[in-house]
């Protein structure tokens, strides 16, 4: 009888098994077993091919006819020596005499124990719960701790919400049982004629000059004011060449150019002037735009206070689609326009064109009357020439002393109906 000689082994790296796989080594946690080839394995991988991190998770579940038994290389469970050594499974070619060498993962697999009760408990209420409920179970036993985060924020806010709910609606309730339905509805109606004074400036009505009415420290503050400086340096040095590029490049509203042409040669009222231009042109432009989606929505080269201040003032913030965004609404519109009327007024020596106004900010006749008489302005009418044998009827806005009494839309309606 002759022995059988084996070729020489050689080692063959072949790396992972297939493209998506390691091979498993398991090891007990509670002992060895003694009857290995009766255990049946299964294993899961997760599917998710967006996230790299999860991309590699695996869960492993084994049973006897005693117990059964999970592992996974994730989480709290997972072996730490999985980041720090590389296992290797080799597997020798008799014939060939090659060890073939494949990339492994060490799993350490913990018995599982479970009351029938308790597990058929849980089946029932899982089988209750809504798609979200199951999809923040999800994320409380494998989510990042970035997902973990969000779902407790939104649990709070849910709760917080649910609360302020309940107290709005015991709210409602007790003064719709204290006044009656009848009244309420007649101070809606009175408060939708008072909509535009909410968001007026500040008016001194007892003021004895008109520059007191709507004063010029309720519009800008020394900061804000002085951080104007730079910006309007480029309207506090226009030539008459440089407002008819302007023109011709439709760079400015009308007011501003007309406005720019009418500077005056005094060194210090040339600042002032040029700083309340440039602010009332930001201001235009800011109203144009219907969602803010970047803090630098007008440029560069606006302050930093300066665009806080339009933010926090001019706009709404609200939450959409899991984000926070600005938008300015229709009555921060009307209150855009406000103070545009009121910085054209301490431009204009309190007495501005409206109509020309009216048609840079893109408004109707009506809206723009409607906000220049909730001002108390005094309204007149006044020929412009356009061109030679050429004439323009306009609408004059003055701030004079003392004010006219102060009109709602509600209260011309009822004129209206008099005459």
């Amino acid at each position: 009888m002759t022995a059988e000689v084996l070729p020489s082994a050689r080692w063959l790296y072949c790396g992972e098994p297939d493209k998506n796989q390691r091979a498993v080594l398991v090891q007990f946690s509670n002992g060895k077993l003694q009857n290995p080839g009766n255990m049946r394995f299964t294993l899961y991988q997760s599917n998710d091919s967006n996230n790299p991190r999860k991309r590699g998770q695996r869960i492993l579940a084994a049973e006897t006819e005693r117990l059964s038994y999970v592992g996974n290389n994730f989480g709290t469970g997972a072996l730490k020596c999985n980041t720090l050594c590389r296992h290797f499974v080799g597997i020798l070619n008799k014939t060939s005499g090659q060890m073939e060498v494949y990339d492994a993962e060490l799993f350490n697999m913990q018995p599982l124990f479970a009351d029938d009760s308790i597990e058929s408990g849980h089946t029932a209420e899982n089988q209750n719960k809504t798609f979200r409920e199951k999809m923040d179970s999800c994320i409380e036993a494998f989510g990042t701790t970035k997902q973990k985060r969000a779902l407790n924020s939104r649990r709070a806010n849910r709760v917080g919400s649910d609360s302020l709910n309940h107290a709005v609606a015991k709210a409602a309730e007790s003064i719709i049982d204290k006044k009656g339905v009848d009244a309420l509805v007649g101070d809606a109606i009175q408060d939708e004629s008072q909509d535009d004074s909410v968001y007026l400036p500040p008016c001194h009505a007892d003021a004895a000059k008109p520059e007191d009415v709507y004063k010029f420290e309720d519009l800008l503050s020394p900061a804000e004011y002085e951080a104007l400086q730079g910006p309007s340096e480029a309207f506090r040095s226009v030539t008459a060449e440089d407002i008819l590029k302007m023109a011709e490049e439709n760079r400015h509203c009308c007011f501003v150019l007309e406005a720019l042409k009418s500077l005056p040669s005094d060194e210090e009222r040339r600042d002032h002037q040029a700083r309340c231009i440039w602010f009332l042109d930001a201001l235009i432009r800011f109203r144009a735009h219907k969602v803010i989606k970047r803090k630098s929505v007008l440029g560069p080269g606006v302050p930093h206070i300066i665009s806080t201040k339009l933010l926090k003032q001019f706009s709404c913030l609200t939450y959409n689609d899991g984000s926070l965004r600005n938008v300015i609404s229709n009555s921060m519109k009307a209150k855009i326009t406000a103070y545009v009327i009121i910085l054209a007024l301490h431009i204009n020596d309190f007495q501005i064109d409206l109509t020309m106004l009216q048609r840079d900010l893109k408004l109707s006749e009506k809206r723009i009357m409607e906000i220049a008489k909730a001002m108390r302005l005094k309204i007149s009418k006044r020929k412009v020439c356009l061109a030679p044998g050429q004439e323009e009827e306009r609408r004059v806005g003055t701030l004079c002393i003392p004010l006219p009494a102060a009109q709602t839309a509600n209260h011309q309606a009822k004129r209206r109906r008099m005459t």
